[in-house]
């Protein structure tokens, strides 16, 4: 048995997918407005895990120009069969439902194969006889279900008319169908709930994918609706996938929230994992029956080493590609971007407010408690021109450390965005010439905002809640919270050092 803690990726890492092949796990999440899309995992032990890249790196195959927030990708599942590896996912801003496949998961992956099916949050599953089957959300007379059709991976053409399966167990949302073949019978596990606090797992099997399908007696099998937020234990459990390891121990892979506060999280839902039993009637029951708390003792994992865990992080940005971890809003403008000695940022009309694509790459907020730091030159920056560091949600939702000129006066300023209301600190004043350093503090309810003259004490400019960047405060948004470096308006600036140090959380 070893002890791990939850969640395996933190931050906004939803939607999670897995899939084995020999001894090595990978796993996918939703991406939503951000590029590249789709993350992609590798891991020998299930608890540890390593970002390879994205699968979707071209416009061509992620197009997101316009996409609202929350728009875009949801929901891939990946797979693996007869050597080569699927990924299905839906751009609900551009195309609908679409596949593209590998034969190295490092890729190059294909180009999209539409296929016409709707809904959301679409599956594969292979028969023994290798018939093809396609599930997604759907609707009938009876309100949404799970929809099903044959499918033809060679042009992604429909063989079969889209059926009903099952409509779940009474949930709202009925979402994110996986099945699976155990032991002669059809398993079809799914979401429902919405993926808020209400958010759970259900799960149902039959003799033919077609159905008709019975029900879990134990349904839910996994979620935390009925546990008070206030417990400190994550919420929103749901979304899931099931993989069986080499040594016939079941895993469960889905995605839940920790709370900052009662009924409030700002860093999206995160990716968690717990191990699977089968009773006696053939049906899984998930971690022992036992909720979903930190630390977990599971069953040791196939080539489990304990290894140090340093969330530490440096980015110098002296190669010739971004590291993995950092996305952009859309499809970036590339000729804004450029990478040599530093990170070269050049700003244009498009702002943090718009829904377009600004000059922004960010990372994901992991941490209830950190400190991020980047030092910058200033290259150029016109009068009311921005330069700086932003925690940011959505168009409606961020808060901007920023360097500008006022009146000609070089100076740092925090800008806190809430829906329609917009409220500045006053300027800083900044040394001309020299490199600037800003500095982000992070904690549990509130970031505190630093500038100043790099190597030299920092000023404070200002302070910002973490309830007003909540998921519960915006509009239905299904991401988290980016640190995020930025150029706005006639500006460029050389951004040569970003850091990332986890911080002790205050009892």
């Amino acid at each position: 048995m070893v002890s791990f803690e939850n969640p395996i990726l933190p931050g906004f890492y939803p939607d999670p997918s897995i899939c084995r092949v020999g001894e090595d796990y990978y796993l996918v999440n939703s991406s939503f407005e951000f590029f590249p899309g789709v993350p992609l995992w590798h891991s020998r032990d299930l608890l540890h895990w390593e970002q390879l890249g994205h699968v979707l790196t071209r416009p061509s195959q992620d197009p997101l120009e316009g996409c609202r927030a929350s728009g875009g990708i949801f929901a891939p599942t990946i797979r693996h069969h007869n050597g080569r590896f699927y990924m299905v996912t839906t751009n609900v801003s551009a195309g609908g439902n679409f596949f593209v496949w590998a034969d190295d998961i490092r890729g190059p992956w294909s180009e999209p194969i539409t296929i016409k099916q709707g809904g959301i949050d679409p599956s594969f599953f292979w028969d023994d006889d290798g018939t093809v089957y396609f599930q997604s959300t759907f609707g009938d007379i009876n309100g949404q279900c799970i929809g099903q059709c044959v499918v033809d991976l060679e042009t992604g053409e429909m063989l079969t008319e889209t059926r009903p399966i099952w409509h779940g167990t009474g949930g709202k949302c009925p979402e994110g169908p996986h099945m699976y073949k155990i032991n002669g019978k059809y398993y079809l596990m799914i979401a429902e709930g919405g993926t808020e606090y209400g958010h759970m797992e259900t799960i149902a099997r039959s003799d033919s994918p077609w159905g008709p399908f019975e029900s879990c007696p134990r349904n839910p099998i996994l979620s935390h609706r009925d546990i008070n937020p206030r417990t400190g234990i994550p919420q929103g459990l749901g979304h899931a996938d099931l993989v069986e390891d080499q040594n016939g121990q079941w895993w469960i892979v889905f995605h839940g929230i920790r709370p900052s506060q009662f009924m409030l999280h700002h860093m999206g839902r995160e990716t968690m994992i717990a191990p699977v039993d089968w009773d006696k009637d053939g049906w899984p029951v998930v971690n022992g029956g036992k909720p979903i708390e930190n630390p977990m003792t599971v069953p040791t994992p196939p080539n489990y080493q304990e290894k140090p865990v340093d969330k530490a992080w440096k980015d110098c940005f002296q190669g010739p590609e971004l590291d993995r971890r950092w996305a952009t809003l859309r499809n970036p403008i590339l000729e804004n971007y450029s990478l040599g000695n530093g990170l070269t940022l050049r700003g244009t009309a498009a702002t943090l407010d718009d829904c377009a694509s600004p000059t922004f790459v960010g990372v994901r907020q992991g941490e209830f408690c950190s400190q991020v730091e980047v030092t910058l030159t200033v290259d150029q920056l016109a009068e009311g021109a921005r330069l700086g560091l932003s925690v940011f949600h959505v168009p409606q939702h961020h808060y901007d450390l920023f360097v500008t000129r006022r009146e000609g006066q070089l100076c740092a300023v925090l800008r806190r965005r809430v829906v329609d209301m917009v409220v500045e600190s006053a300027p800083v004043a900044l040394p001309e010439g020299q490199p600037i350093q800003l500095r982000i503090d992070s904690a549990r309810l509130g970031y505190t905002f630093y500038a100043g003259a790099a190597g030299q004490p920092l000023a404070q400019v200002g302070t910002g809640c973490t309830q007003l960047l909540s998921t519960e405060v915006t509009i239905c948004t299904f991401t988290g919270c980016f640190y995020g470096m930025f150029a706005e308006g006639a500006s460029q600036g050389t951004f040569q050092e970003f850091t990332f140090t986890p911080l002790p959380e205050e009892a």
